[in-house]
């Protein structure tokens, strides 16, 4: 989907707190800017060279968008730094004169900060257009090229997908010894958990991924969603079975669905559903361009940790994951349980 950086706080706060993207977007744009205590930095006046606009209209963004600026590096300057500052760059920062006692300066994040917002600027135009090209590059080379499998990155999916592999299959046995119903009964119930979770049929979760008709939801969801969905999983199952035991008979639809409502309201499910929820919506819109319309309200910017994990060093592919005796070992001991 198109991307509106001058409008969408979510969407820059996105691409800033990916430090792979950011470092690219450095060594691509070449803006210049003084090192100091391992930070580039650009001084006001300087900004207003490469972005070609006056001093009043950097200002102008500072009040507008102070705090999000400051939370992207925006910094005043004064005493010991200042001088060092000043050192630092040669003897260039001259417009601000000897006796300039503060100096606002931006960091290169704080510098794409003001870019993404200042709509006066040709240069900063430009600018948000590459950043946006270079973003959908790295995304999509660190990721191994498959964005709809980024989640298959993170270390803790795969004992989540075979923790949930084995609850499902504990689910769908109690389906078939104490539900009175056809064969139909496991996409329902598969369906009313997803919905339960994530607000979503099979079906929609496909579509809005662009999944292919063979694709397994599953394979695409992250290690919080399988948990959440685990959950309900090993939950429903065990107050079904209970249920019909003491009955002495398979229940009914009705009486089954009775059950769904109750776990849908259960309070302590709330926090685990809630930050699948806010996980999957905030993650699929960052990495994978997917907006998931029913949980807009649990979308958030993704946290820096968040591209360290499916991006970062540490994060590896299914194949290199699965060549590991570490993890082996971890799927044993979920095994011998």
């Amino acid at each position: 989907m198109t991307k509106d950086l001058t409008s969408s706080p979510l969407d820059r706060q996105n691409i800033l707190n990916n430090r792979y993207a950011i470092e690219k977007i450095e060594e691509h744009l070449g803006l210049g800017g003084t090192y100091y205590e391992e930070e580039l930095l650009f001084p006001k006046q300087q900004l207003v060279e490469i972005f070609g606009v006056s001093e009043s209209t950097i200002e102008k963004y500072l009040t507008s968008h102070s705090e999000e600026l400051n939370a992207n590096g925006y910094k005043v300057l004064r005493g010991q730094k200042l001088r060092e500052f000043k050192d630092a760059t040669g003897g260039t920062v001259t417009d601000y004169g000897t006796k300039t006692t503060v100096l606002g300066v931006f960091t290169f994040r704080a510098t794409l900060n003001l870019a993404m917002v200042l709509v006066e600027s040709d240069r900063a135009r430009a600018i948000r257009s590459r950043i946006l090209d270079i973003v959908i590059d790295v995304i999509a080379e660190r990721s191994g090229g498959h964005t709809k499998y980024v989640n298959q990155r993170d270390g803790n999916y795969l004992p989540s997908a075979y923790q949930e592999f084995n609850y499902r299959k504990t689910f769908t046995d109690v389906l078939d010894a104490h539900l009175d119903m056809g064969k139909v009964k496991y996409g329902i119930y598969t369906n009313r958990i997803y919905q339960i979770v994530f607000l979503e049929k099979a079906e929609e979760y496909k579509q809005i991924l662009r999944l292919g008709k063979n694709d397994s939801p599953r394979d695409t969801m992250y290690a919080e969603v399988l948990t959440a969905i685990a959950s309900l999983e090993n939950g429903l199952a065990a107050e079904i079975k209970t249920a019909s035991e003491k009955l002495n008979r398979k229940l009914k639809q009705a009486e089954v669905d009775a059950l769904f409502q109750t776990a849908e309201s259960n309070p302590y499910l709330k926090p685990i559903v809630e930050d699948a929820r806010t996980k999957m919506a905030s993650r699929d819109l960052g990495f994978r361009d997917a907006l998931h319309q029913k949980l807009e309200t649990y979308i958030q910017s993704v946290p820096e940790n968040d591209f360290e994990k499916f991006l970062g060093e540490a994060s590896r592919s299914l194949e290199e994951q699965l060549s590991d005796p570490a993890l082996l070992d971890v799927f044993k001991r979920l095994k011998d349980r």
